[in-house]
């Protein structure tokens, strides 16, 4: 009993310290409203939250938010990157231009975006967990997925609506979210890069920040503008140093509540493996960008996304080497433990530590041949991702649903579909660097003599088989790629397409390899993790929150900036300090439209804010709303301290960054003379 007075004297000065803390991505089932009440006086009530949620929008990779009536949606610039490129070619980037639609019938659609509206959420826990049994580790993962497969089934049948079923916790809650899902998204305006990224990857995760990173979507059903009932309006004012403000958004992946064994796989083994090859890649995009404007046109977007990837993963790999923050992990961990071995009720789980460290010792041999066969290091290729899909899901939709691979269930093959007939642009001269660099990479780390390798490569070179199998492809074409869809096995077992046929002879050794991968590394741990999960329950309550996993979140935090080398900085940056700083070399050249009217611009307008809001990448596009419920920025960013946040929060330095929306509104008003959509934004 001792220990665990102690254990929970320690859990609760945890959770105090925690408590002053602008700290947790709170799912909306349990939001902390009682502590923000007492921290910041705000009312959190629960009209306040489904307006919230319902305005709030889950687009590709990013976030967004309803603003208007009729559909509009506030996003970042970067977010709408693909749809750029989507309507870009060699001679004209509108990454470059940027795009304004003067009226709605010259929105362009973004044909492989879709806009979800979480609606509903049910905790399925128990009907998982039932599922599961008492079997072995593969048995229990297997009817898992048959169950979380069946539960989306049944809910889209009965509710018509787009259901996931969403893991928290590591697997200690399960439940079903329920979308509303818009497939018909348009652009109405982005600016230009220059403005968009001003400082591109050198600003890039740093402070102070003078970036424009906004545009407009309309989400469309049956036809017309979408009609959303509480939009969310924007105060072009924007917020107060010190005021209380939240951010909704869907976080893509944080992982503090990993195992120390699971990060020191991270540092180890997948963090120092993707650095190494994404840097190679990276300097290869940046020399074939440098052989023709063309070809840097057409690399920008892949550029911009792998260089922020690089970042992000350096500096992750930084904090996984921080003594300060293996003590704190340990300190949490040794607690936890502790407690289970004080518990009567919790000594039955065993050691699922041991567990996980088992599982791990396997990956480790598994992970670098996985990453090549099955994942995308070795085949990287929007060719070969397109004939893959349309390998696997030809074989998996001969199968029942419960026993397809859980990416091509019946819930998943619209989407699929749907990316099958987007008409994305494929550059020959880009596929050739890309899987000509794969190739060669595979060769390298799992040697000539691999069988796989071998089967490759045996009688001729990357470059000569890269150049064989794109020159030979159909596959850029959209309607070449839905006959092979609709067409189904048939039509997949007879096609002559030389990157179909890759996938055909490729899928047996990595579907075997995937396979091991799930028997003998994710069952072992999905099992264990929600062995740890429950008690964590058991000790704490719900008073942790759930790592990010790309599920609807609502976080709060406050105005403000933080002291950088002694440094006391501003929360919010102005307008003429980026004049000032411009080079007119990019990146850090103001586009013209600006500088055509920089005399009528009020250079004291606020452009990016800094805030303590905890926030991941997937919250790009996040409103950040005021507690009146307005909108008073628009998250783009975090500074260089927030990367930890996948590890750990830094109250002191961990800052969010937002665009200020007095800059939208001088951009819109002066800049863009875009007065219909000024208009429709300023309605209430």
């Amino acid at each position: 009993m001792r220990i665990r007075r102690v254990l929970l004297l320690s859990a609760s000065c945890l959770f105090a310290i925690a408590a002053m803390a602008d700290e947790g991505m709170w799912t909306y089932d349990n939001f902390p409203a009682a502590r923000v009440k007492a921290q910041f006086g705000a009312n959190i009530d629960q009209s306040w939250l489904d307006r919230v949620r319902t305005a709030t929008v889950r687009l590709a990779g990013c976030t967004g938010s309803f603003v208007s009536s009729d559909g509009l949606i506030l996003t970042n610039h970067h977010c709408v990157a693909s749809c750029l490129a989507e309507h870009s070619s060699k001679d004209r980037s509108l990454l470059e231009t940027g795009f304004l639609a003067r009226g709605r019938e010259q929105e362009m659609p973004c044909a492989a975006q879709v806009a979800d509206v979480l609606v509903e959420m049910e905790n399925v826990t128990e009907k998982v967990a039932a599922a599961t049994g008492s079997g072995d580790d593969r048995t229990a993962n297997e009817a898992r997925n048959r169950r979380m497969t069946e539960l989306e089934a049944a809910c889209e049948k009965s509710s018509k609506l787009k259901c996931q079923t969403v893991t928290l916790y590591n697997g200690g809650q399960y439940f079903l979210y329920k979308y509303r899902r818009y497939t018909d998204v348009r652009l109405a305006f982005a600016p230009e890069a220059d403005v968009a990224a001003f400082g591109g990857d050198p600003d890039n995760f740093q402070y102070p920040r003078w970036c424009l990173d906004m545009a407009l979507l309309r989400a469309y059903a049956d036809g017309k503008p979408a009609s959303i009932a509480h939009p969310l309006h924007i105060d072009f004012q924007g917020p107060a140093e010190g005021a209380a403000v939240f951010v909704s958004g869907h976080p893509g992946s944080t992982n503090r509540l990993l195992t120390t064994a699971q990060l020191r796989f991270l540092r180890d083994v997948e963090l120092p493996q993707t650095l190494l090859r994404s840097s190679e890649l990276r300097g290869r995009y940046i020399q074939f960008a440098k052989s023709s404007e063309g070809a840097s046109r057409i690399v920008q977007e892949a550029l911009n996304s792998l260089e922020n990837t690089i970042k992000v993963r350096r500096k992750q790999l930084d904090a996984l080497h921080d003594e300060s923050l293996w003590a704190t992990k340990q300190r949490e961990e040794s607690a936890l433990r502790a407690g289970i071995a004080a518990s009567a009720s919790l000594k039955s789980l065993g050691d699922p530590w041991q567990s996980i460290e088992q599982a791990l010792v396997i990956e480790r041999t598994l992970a670098t041949e996985a990453s090549f066969l099955e994942g995308a290091a070795g085949f990287n290729s929007r060719l070969y991702r397109y004939a893959r899909t349309l390998v696997r899901a030809a074989a998996e939709r001969g199968k029942p649903n419960a026993e397809r691979l859980r990416e091509y269930t019946d819930t998943a093959l619209p989407r699929l579909r749907q990316t099958m007939a987007a008409p994305v642009p494929v550059y020959p001269e880009l596929e050739q660097l890309t899987l000509t660099f794969g190739f060669e990479r595979m060769r390298e780390w799992l040697g000539p003599d691999h069988p796989q390798v071998r089967a490759l490569l045996a009688n001729t070179s990357p470059d000569r088989l890269a150049a064989t199998l794109i020159a030979g492809s159909k596959l850029d074409d959209p309607a070449v790629r839905l006959a092979l869809w609709d067409g189904g096995q048939a039509a997949v077992e007879a096609s002559t397409d030389p990157m179909i046929k890759l996938a055909r002879e490729s899928d047996a050794a990595a579907r075997a390899l995937r396979k091991r991968m799930e028997d003998e590394v994710e069952a072992p741990i999905r099992r264990a993790e929600e062995q740890i999960a429950r008690a964590r329950f058991t000790l704490y309550g719900t008073q942790v929150y759930p790592d990010a996993t790309f599920t609807l979140r609502l976080n709060f935090g406050s105005v403000q900036a933080w002291t950088e080398n002694g440094v006391q900085l501003s929360p919010y940056t102005r307008l003429g300090t980026a004049f000032a700083r411009a080079t007119g070399n990019p990146p850090f050249r103001i586009p013209e439209s600006f500088m055509r009217v920089r005399d009528q611009l009020d250079m004291n307008t606020p452009v990016n804010l800094s805030t303590t809001n905890d926030i991941v990448g997937g919250n790009s596009g996040s409103p950040l709303i005021d507690a009146k419920g307005d909108v008073v920025g628009l998250m783009f960013d975090g500074n260089i301290h927030s990367i930890s946040g996948a590890y750990w929060f830094d109250t002191e330095k961990n800052r969010a960054i937002a665009v200020h929306p007095a800059l939208m509104h001088e951009a819109l008003t002066k800049v863009y003379h875009a007065d219909a959509l000024l208009a429709e934004l300023s309605r209430r």
